[in-house]
């Protein structure tokens, strides 16, 4: 005997609609530098029984209340439990080097300063991307940047890092020709977001920023294969 069919319609689920919602969730809402040298520790498949760090940069409340770290990696400011990749990274935790304490989730202090400068800093919702915060890059972090055309990458120090409305994050760059005064800092006029005149904006720690501006032959073949074969590369700075 086969089952009655309800006579109410089928409800129609909107995919796009929920993966927005999700999304918003997960968009950051707060940043945190990160000042007392703690680390993410990583693996690599070519290297299985060694752990790599790397210096955390920022701390960032998401809009569902999670805390993750956050590194400069390749393209983006990324969040270290993203990093699923066994080539070039795969997360394992958080390291404190005073102690040497291998952390699973971020330290207390950080998500309840995080939460407490949200509350107090609760922006209005607006329809238009608005700035919400910056804060200064304090690694010497550094971004290989590449345009449409056939002009030579130049490689530009990061000064530091806008959060905005939509959850997006965006280094800050300087224009040489409109620098006024040194040292450089966030709310400088010279300033501007890496991907608004740049095609590609790569990540680099200072450590291989330098080896790129030595001409490192080993590390400059490197950079080529891994970003885009047969284009020049020119080091400002």
């Amino acid at each position: 005997m086969g089952m009655t069919l309800s006579p109410r319609p089928a409800r129609v689920i909107d995919l796009e609609t929920m993966r927005q919602k999700l999304q918003a969730k997960r968009r950051l809402v707060r940043l945190s530098p990160e000042l007392d040298g703690l680390e993410m520790v990583y693996s690599l498949a070519s290297d299985p029984d060694s752990l790599y760090g790397m210096p955390i940069l920022a701390w960032g409340l998401r809009e569902d209340g999670d805390v993750v770290g956050l590194v400069p990696w390749m393209e983006t400011l990324t969040s270290c439990h993203q990093l699923d990749d066994a080539e070039h990274g795969r997360f394992v935790g958080y390291r404190d080097p005073e102690t040497e304490e291998l952390l699973e989730y971020p330290p207390p202090h950080k998500a309840c300063e995080l939460e407490h400068a949200a509350a107090y800093f609760d922006y209005e919702e607006t329809r238009d991307i608005t700035l919400i915060q910056q804060i200064p890059d304090t690694q010497g972090t550094h971004a290989l940047c590449i345009d449409d055309d056939d002009r030579p990458w130049q490689l530009k120090q990061v000064f530091g890092w806008r959060l905005y409305s939509d959850g997006n994050v965006e280094a800050l760059l300087a224009d040489e020709s409109l620098i006024e005064s040194t040292p450089i800092l966030p709310g400088d006029a010279c300033l501007y977001p890496g991907r608004s005149r740049h095609r590609m904006v790569y990540f680099f720690q200072r450590s291989i920023a330098n080896r790129i501006r030595e001409q490192d032959p080993g590390t400059l073949e490197a950079l080529a294969l891994m970003v885009m074969p047969n284009t020049a590369v020119r080091a400002d700075g």
